[in-house]
Parts: structure tokens; sequence; C-alpha cells
């Protein structure tokens, strides 16, 4: 008498049994990277208006601007500003600097902006989510988290993007071993400086060298890793 199934039937509920759990590791190990904001905000770059922006690498970088001319209240706020227009037109007025065409060409919406008294549009790069209700830039600053920690070296970004997807877990990275990023906190907008003297800590010592050590020993506080601490 024949056989109504083939003998072949009979490895279908354990091939599909592997394919269920190969299907359920390919999914958990890909959400585990595509799911999360190093996928998906690392390298975030808007465009600026007028098209260049405000190229950082020539005004931070070239010319040396310091961080807190444009960014005046990161050592007194939670929030890091951005500069009126004003700030802006200090340097941009109209015949103020040499290059004059170039200036025409480049920048006038910037003084189209002071004209009309309106806000530049600028279009935010860094954003942590809505639930997040508390990352204070002063504190940070101020215990000697350097800007280049968070954003990268912005002294060599003609525009700016997201370095870090800064999620959670890369926070708590950071508030479990903080002596790993500190700098003397009169060093902190320094981003040259700070990039190449982390590295030579991190090679002669890092987290443990006497420096680090001082500088954590500094903090009055350890850095929180309750929820309560950014999520309230």
């Amino acid at each position: 008498m024949s056989l109504i199934f083939p003998k072949w039937l009979n490895a279908l509920p354990t091939l599909a049994a592997i394919g269920a759990v190969g299907g359920l590791i390919g999914v958990s190990v890909g959400g585990w990277y595509w799911l999360t904001p190093d996928f998906f905000k690392a390298g975030y770059q808007p465009k600026q208006p007028g098209g260049i922006g405000f190229p950082h690498h020539l005004h931070a970088g070239k010319l040396g601007i310091d961080c807190r001319y444009c960014h005046t209240k990161v050592e007194k706020s939670g929030e890091a500003n951005i500069p009126n227009v004003a700030t802006c037109y200090g340097c941009h007025a109209e015949n103020r600097l040499a290059n004059w065409e170039a200036q025409t060409r480049n920048v006038s919406f910037v003084r189209d902006a002071y004209g009309k008294d309106e806000s530049i549009p600028w279009r935010r790069v860094h954003k942590l989510p809505d639930y997040v209700h508390n990352f204070p830039h002063h504190v940070h600053v101020k215990a000697g988290v350097s800007c280049f920690s968070c954003h990268g070296q912005i002294t060599a970004m003609p525009t700016v993007h997201q370095v870090h997807g800064m999620g959670m877990g890369w926070c708590l990275d950071c508030h479990r071993n903080p002596a790993a990023s500190l700098v003397p906190p009169d060093k902190v907008t320094q981003l040259v400086w700070v990039e190449e003297h982390l590295k030579e800590r991190a090679r002669t010592g890092g987290a443990d060298s006497p420096e680090a050590k001082a500088l954590l020993a500094s903090l009055k506080n350890q850095p929180p890793q309750n929820c309560g601490a950014c999520h309230y």
C-alpha cells in the first residue's frame, strides 16, 4: 500500500522550528542595532539656512571662536542656546569683513534676517526624546565634561552632524565611568586639546590615572544612575 504523504514531510516540523528560532534570533540581533539611536540618529545632518549654515570648522576651528561666544548659556542653564541674529550680524554686517564679495554671496541670509528683525531658522541637530526631561548642560560643563565628549570634533565640521546616538545606554556608560571623560573644567571648550588629551590619557592610564581620579574626586556627587535623575 503506498504512503499518502512522502517521508520527507516528517522533517517539516523540525525545519519550521529551526527557521522560527533563526528568524527570532535574526530579528533580535538586527533590532539590537538597527532599532537604536546608534543607527537612526548618529550621522544625522540636516540642511541649514543659506546652504552653508554655520561652518563650525571655519568659526570654531580656523578662527578659534570659543563655543561660549555663541552658546552663551551652557555654563548657566540646562539648555544650550543658539545665538540670536544680532550676534551673527555683529561680524557679518555690511562691509564689516575684508572679503566682502564672498560674504555677500554666502551669508546674505544673516543680514536679511537682521533687517526683518526675524530669527534665523536654524535646524536643530541634537534633540533628546521628550521623555528625557533633564539634561542640564551647565552641570555637565562645570563638572568637566567637554563639548567634544557628546558632540564630537565640532571644530572640524563644515556642517554639524550628530556623532553619537545618545541613547540611554550611552549616557549610563558615562555615568558609570565618568572619570574617562572628565577634563579640567577650564578646558572643556578647547576641543582639539581635549581630543588629544583624552586619547593620551587612555593610552597611559585612562580612568585610573591620577588626573582622572582627582577630577572624579572633585565632583560634589557621583553621577546618578537612577531613573528619576532624567525621567520625572
